[in-house]
């Protein structure tokens, strides 16, 4: 039999050996799929980009939608405005005044004595014609001043007494133009030199 020393040397080099091969034929950790995960990322980009381009158009067609309820709001605002002018015109047209004052104006007189037609033709009633004289006054008579607010015009006359021109006059004015005209002469002058 062997010694345990030599049995130690015989076991050492294939323990050395086992592990070596051990070594060798490790377990590798198993690579991770990236192919699953590569649609499950594209999916999420896409409904992303798909909310917030269905966010934007939402948000532009509203924008529009507001701007054309703002348009339609100042259309009816000016249609109501326009209604209630012609609504306005339509109430003086139909004035009872004014009707009167235009049938005046076209020579109409209201009859002394009415008469009225009957649906079989009968006239009841005297006929009588109108006349100018028979119209009635429609608009009231001018109210007079009082003379306090109406008094009579003051007309007030100026006479003005023209003054004779002498020869010392007219010289002076001819001096004084002669010496405007020399003033502005050296004016002109300063100007240039000092550019």
């Amino acid at each position: 039999m062997s010694s345990p020393a030599v049995q130690l040397r015989n076991r050492v080099p294939r323990i050395a050996e086992a592990a070596v091969e051990r070594a060798r034929l490790s377990v590798v950790p198993r690579a991770r799929n990236r192919a699953a995960r590569v649609p499950f990322v594209t999916l999420v980009s896409l409904i992303l980009v798909g909310g917030i381009v269905g966010l934007l158009l939402f948000n532009t067609s509203m924008q529009q939608a507001a701007f054309a309820a703002t348009a339609l709001e100042q259309q009816a605002s000016d249609l109501a405005a326009r209604e209630q002018t012609l609504q306005m015109e339509l109430e003086e047209l139909r004035d009872p005044q004014r009707v009167a004052t235009q049938a005046q104006q076209m020579g109409m007189v209201v009859p002394p004595a009415p008469t009225f037609l009957s649906l079989d033709g009968e006239v009841r009633g005297m006929k009588v014609p109108a006349t100018p004289e028979d119209g009635l006054r429609i608009s009231p008579p001018p109210v007079p001043k009082p003379k306090v607010l109406d008094p009579a015009p003051t007309i007030v006359k100026v006479t003005a007494e023209p003054t004779p021109v002498t020869k010392d006059a007219q010289a002076g004015k001819k001096k004084g133009k002669k010496a405007q005209h020399t003033a502005e002469h050296k004016q002109r002058n300063a100007r240039q030199k000092q550019r």
